[in-house]
């Protein structure tokens, strides 16, 4: 007698006679014969599968993986580890969870009871509800669950913000993220078009392991006209020349933009900077923006030179190495993407006490400012006056929050010509079958995309009007969206550095229920961007596939533990952040990465030599990287909560050094003086174009 697991994945792989319900079939995987290296994956992904599934199936697939695991396998070592795992991850559900051993059960019975059923809507009811719930939800009727999700986002606003943002240009630092990686042909090096040193550096660094992934990286041999640098900074500065030319600012005035430039491989720490400065005098001239790059170089020169001293000397020599943790931009996602919020506090009390906001785009989005003013109800800048942003108000549970952040939504190029308000995410017209049956996120992704970042705020009734009522925001992505440096500073909001994928999603959850009126995202109807990704960055985007999916399976074991270690119960923050952030905190991490790994593999290696590669690529890159990772969480699942600690803890210190260093300014302290020329300094160096920073020293 098989228990209820080992049912569901009888049926979903095809043992015991029964027909596969994802369409790939593990005793067919288990016996391709053949010694090349995608049949020896094949029978190592069937036996990993038929290893979950109980029988005599089970015990020589086993077998099998132990032998090939002795022999200096890495996948089967990692497999067979695998399997241990998932199956004591299961065993013990029933302790923890009575409600999804309860679904887990039902989707048992019905699995024994329709052997020859294909993958439709009973299907998905059933097995959804256990591996997949917050996709199961979104099944029966999608129209009310987008009135439902948005009904749960408004907000009744009690007090507007008395003092918005008057002067965008004056008032905000515009930040980005630049990700570097290494030349796509390495054997071309010495024909690209960079200085001789350079040229050896990058020479130097082949054959030097990868360290860090990200979604799309920029290899240092991309085309002019395919570079997110170029690109998008060329986008913003056209921005700026439209708020322009509309009247909205005066012709002298200049945007500051600062950028992190962080890195996949060590080696190319030492070449960021020189590369960033040498593509950027190759573009087009920028004359209405003022351009920071800040390296992990900038980062630590602004600890060493103005941090540490002051931390010496207000704070009594404390412990600086929880700040040194988390304020840089190399590494996982997280970590810059948190400097490029914290970066504006620094400079307000130490650069240019004006700055009163932060927002962050990506470098392959651009405002489409004639679209905003004809279709949006306003420009860019326009969009940043709203006083709904830093407003105050009553959630869907009558709780009092702060509309501190704003967020705004994204449209595709190739979709802008239906619309400003076209989702960039749309609902998917049939689910295949293949991973998905275990995990696809499209579909909650794309109901929360039309309920959440496609409102638009009418006087229609029961609609919110954008004046008494509003909607605040879960669903954000990682451009488009800021921050008051007040609500910064207050709520000392941050992304752990663990985190490598969703770094936008995970941002709120450190502050989701702290303090009286908890920090949100107001929705910024209209303030829309157009994607061009697909447009001209195909090439990275395609180079970084399998990385990004990998990247995914860590994302979902990393925010299944995250959301258990905040201090409020999981079962809450599942509430706020379903369906599409909260379907990556599952409740059976383990299980559902080790299914969408072993269903993808499964896919790719019954296509063609390009499918079979990627399986292989997959595979490699999961077990350098899971295999660390889910050892790490099962067996010492203390240690995050104890990061997530530390990192909280050197935050802390950075929001309390400003404050002090705020205070000590105002006195007119000769060290606090002394500092704050160091730490403009620091900035002044860091920029790459003709900017000047005498009109504020």
């Amino acid at each position: 007698m098989f228990d209820h697991f080992q049912t569901i994945l009888r049926r979903i792989v095809g043992v015991g006679g029964v027909q596969p319900l994802s369409g790939i079939d593990a005793p067919s995987l288990y016996a391709t014969a053949g010694d090349e290296p995608p049949a020896r994956l094949a029978r190592a992904n069937g036996a990993f599968l038929l290893s979950l599934c109980g029988g005599t199936e089970a015990d020589a697939a086993t077998t099998m993986l132990q032998q090939e695991a002795a022999q200096g396998s890495s996948h089967a070592r990692f497999l067979l580890r695998l399997s241990r795992w998932v199956l004591a991850e299961q065993q013990e559900l029933a302790n923890r969870d009575f409600d999804l051993a309860r679904r887990r059960q039902e989707a048992a019975t019905w699995a024994s009871q329709s052997a020859d059923s294909p993958w439709n809507e009973s299907a998905q009811k059933f097995v959804w509800s256990f591996l997949f719930p917050e996709g199961a939800c979104c099944l029966d009727d999608p129209d009310r669950v987008v009135a439902a999700l948005r009904e749960r986002r408004t907000v009744r606003v009690d007090q507007p913000n008395p003092r918005p943002i008057e002067n965008p240009i004056a008032e905000m630092l515009i930040t980005s993220n630049v990700l570097l990686t290494m030349p796509a042909d390495l054997k071309a090096i010495d024909d690209l078009p960079f200085s001789k040193g350079l040229r050896d550096r990058l020479q130097a660094a082949i054959g030097e392991e990868q360290k860090y992934w990200f979604d799309h990286p920029i290899p240092l041999d991309i085309e002019p006209e395919a570079n997110e640098i170029i690109y998008g900074l060329s986008g913003l500065n056209e921005a700026v020349a439209f708020e322009k030319a509309q009247g909205h600012i005066s012709n002298d005035a200049r945007l500051s933009c600062a950028l992190s430039v962080s890195v996949t491989h060590n080696s190319l720490k030492t070449i960021a900077r020189d590369y960033f400065q040498e593509a950027f005098s190759a573009a087009p001239d920028m004359p209405h923006l003022d351009v920071y790059i800040f390296t992990e170089a900038e980062t630590d020169q602004l600890i060493d030179e103005v941090l540490a001293p002051a931390i010496e000397h207000y704070h009594d020599g404390c412990d600086i190495k929880p700040l040194r943790r988390v304020l840089g931009v190399d590494g996982e996602y997280g970590r810059h993407y948190s400097f490029l919020k914290a970066v504006a506090a620094a400079w307000q009390v130490l650069v240019n006490s004006e700055v009163r906001a932060t927002f962050k785009i990506d470098l392959d989005q651009v405002f489409p400012q004639k679209q905003l003013v004809e279709q949006g109800g306003g420009s860019a800048f326009e969009h940043f006056q709203s006083p709904l942003w830093g407003a105050y108000g009553r959630d869907s549970d009558g709780r009092t929050i702060e509309l501190g952040m704003l967020a705004g939504a994204l449209v595709n190029e190739g979709d802008i010509g239906q619309g400003l308000f076209t989702p960039d995410v749309k609902r998917p017209s049939s689910i295949p079958a293949g991973e998905a049956v275990a995990f696809f996120n499209r579909l909650p992704m794309a109901l929360s995309t039309e309920a959440e970042m496609m409102t638009r705020y009418t006087v229609t009734d029961g609609e919110p009007d954008g004046q008494n009522a509003c909607l605040q925001r879960i669903h954000v992505t990682g451009g488009t969206n800021g921050i008051l440096v007040d609500a910064l500073r207050k709520h000392r909001p941050f992304t752990p550095t663990f985190i490598g994928r969703a770094e936008d999603q995970a941002y709120l959850l450190s502050v989701l229920f702290a303090g009286e009126a908890p920090l949100r995202y107001v929705h910024s109807a209209g303030l829309i961007m157009r994607h061009d990704k697909d447009a001209f960055a195909g090439q990275a985007i395609e180079a970084a596939k399998v990385g990004r999916f990998v990247g995914d399976l860590v994302r979902t074991l990393y925010f299944s533990h995250y959301v258990k270690i905040l201090p409020w119960p999981d079962s809450q923050t599942k509430q706020t952040i379903d369906p599409f952030t909260g379907c990556f905190a599952s409740r059976i991490p383990t299980t559902l990465v080790a299914l969408r790994l072993a269903l993808k593999v499964g896919e790719l290696l019954a296509g063609g030599h390009d499918d079979r590669a990627e399986a292989n690529n997959i595979m490699e890159i999961a077990t350098q990287r899971l295999e660390p990772l889910i050892q790490r969480l099962t067996e010492t699942p203390q240690t995050l909560a104890d990061q997530l600690s530390q990192e909280r803890a050197g935050w802390e210190l950075f929001y309390d050094l400003l404050d002090t260093l705020e205070q000590k300014l105002a006195e007119g302290d000769r060290k606090a003086l002394d500092l704050r020329k160091a730490a403009r300094a620091v900035v002044q160096n860091s920029c790459i174009s003709s900017a000047s920073l005498n009109k504020i020293l």
